[in-house]
Order: C-alpha cells, then structure tokens, then sequence
C-alpha cells in the first residue's frame, strides 16, 4: 500500500495513505494533535511516579518521542509498550525528521533511538523511559492489569471499523489497571457506545485544532 510524507498544517510531516484517503495524524497539524490528544488530556494526570503506558499504534513515532521527553518534565519513569502491524521504514522516519520539531538538540537522537530499538525486547532509551515495541495486530492483543494509560491511536473508524468496536474496548479494559485511562482523538458516538459498553466512564473533551471533540475513557 501506497504512503507518502505529507507537510501538515503546523509545520510537522505525517505519512499519508492515498489510498485509504487517511493520515496517520491530523492534517490540522500532527503535532498539535498528538501534544493535545495524548499529552495535555492523557500524560499530564500524572506526576512523580512509575507509569506503564500501552500505545495502540506505534505508527510514527512521534507518541513516544513526546512522552520521552515530558517524563523528566513531570518526575515520571515510564515503561511504554507500542503494537504496530506495519512498522515504518527507516527512509520514512529519517524523512518525518520530528527531531527538528524540538529545541533539545538530543530531541533527534532520541527519536532515532526509539525506531532503532528492536523489536519484541524491552529497550531502555533514558533514565526515565524504556520502551517495548510490538510487531503485532491490534486485535490479537490482551492483557490484564498491566497499564495506567493507554494511548489509543488506530486508524480511524471509517477505514477500520473493526478496531472501535466493544470487543476491543472490553479487552482495552481489561488491560488497564483500575484508575487507568485510555485517550483517543476519536469522538464518533459509536465509539463512545462502545467504551461505555464495555465498563469504562467516558468523558467527552475539547478536541485538538480542526476537531471540536475528543474522548478520554476512564476505568472505575
């Protein structure tokens, strides 16, 4: 399947699927959505602790390399497990170049380090962040009490319906700790349905730049 690096509207690249009619971030700015979807409304709850965080999505990168650098912000040792089926290329990480994006001149370094990583073994990056990195499909998933937050970041609904069903958030569910929260950009009603369906109390917030909504699911 055809992907190509697109510029969005904040300066910062995402990749592209023609054929899908799909981003993997907003054209909005993927940034912009990414610090606000996943950052200010998912990792900023937390502070001075361990945090174990499950990234349905690894995709770019760019999740990771935000919560990277924010955890010594925020005194956090994170342990960060992604799923990705369809891991990125070298060309096309090296090409999105979110390194530049950061004044930390390390900012770059880190982001390679995390798509240098191997696959399937826990890798520390710093002090503050290890990261587990899955090549794996999103619905062959489970676990149980093993996360704080989970940062879901699948394709959307419209091509992927089956990734937003209650089935998936049953075992999205499962895999969180009691207290533990799941973010998305996601906001369709159906996918609130469905995380309701499946236990959690969902909260409809303020979306990131060109989406009036998102949804934050939190696990009793």
């Amino acid at each position: 399947m055809e992907r190509r690096i697109i510029r969005t509207s904040d300066g910062s690249r995402t990749i592209q699927i023609p054929g899908w009619q799909e981003q993997y971030h907003s054209l909005h700015g993927a940034l912009q959505e990414s610090l606000h979807v996943f950052i200010a409304n998912g990792l900023a709850r937390y502070a001075s602790r361990p945090l174990r965080i499950l990234e349905m999505g690894f995709g770019t990168g760019l999740n990771a390399l935000l919560s990277l650098l924010e955890a010594p912000r925020r005194g956090l040792q994170l342990e960060y497990t992604a799923l990705e089926a369809y891991p990125v290329t070298r060309q096309e990480w090296q090409e999105l170049d979110y390194g530049s994006l950061f004044d930390d001149p390390e900012a770059g370094n880190l982001f390679k380090s995390l798509h240098e990583a191997p696959w399937e073994a826990p890798t520390p990056v710093t002090p503050s962040f290890t990261i587990q990195k899955l090549q794996a499909n999103l619905l062959e998933f489970s676990a149980c009490d093993a996360f704080d937050l989970v940062y879901f970041d699948a394709f959307g609904a419209r091509v992927q319906p089956e990734l937003w069903t209650e089935k998936v958030f049953q075992s999205m569910y499962e895999a969180l700790s009691e207290g533990g929260c799941l973010v998305t950009y996601a906001a369709k009603g159906s996918v609130r349905r469905a995380m309701l369906a499946s236990g959690f109390r969902v909260e409809r917030l303020p979306g990131p730049p060109g989406k009036r909504e998102m949804l934050r699911a939190l696990k009793p």
